[in-house]
């Protein structure tokens, strides 16, 4: 069993950055993909990143260029570094594992980017 708890987020102007974190209570090396999911409100919950065991990564389109994803095994950790936000960003960010057949859900972190 895994359990994942993010932190990080916040109210931020447009352009600002933020770095959210996931913790995960058990050891997360033996899950391939690790992901960021969000959701603003009256919206579908979206797939923003996902990293797999190795390295790769994968970001939407509407993050690309602008969010870079990693994890730390050895600290069981995930991080998601969001540079040049832009009040469309705002929404709830999820960790999730593994993607795509997520089993673990974090409680969530609020990011609101201001105009």
């Amino acid at each position: 069993q895994v359990q994942l708890v993010e932190s990080g987020g916040g109210l931020v102007q447009a352009g600002g950055s933020l770095r959210l974190s996931c913790a995960a209570s058990g050891s997360i090396f033996s899950i391939n993909a690790m992901g960021w999911y969000r959701q603003a409100p009256g919206k579908e919950r979206e797939l923003v990143a996902f990293i797999n065991s190795g390295g790769s990564t994968h970001y939407a389109v509407s993050v690309k260029g602008r969010f870079t994803i990693s994890r730390d095994n050895a600290k069981n950790t995930l991080y998601l570094q969001m540079n040049s936000l832009k009040p469309e960003d705002t929404a709830m960010y999820y960790c999730a594992a593994p993607v795509p057949k997520i089993r673990y859900w974090g409680q969530g972190t609020q990011v609101t980017v201001s105009s």
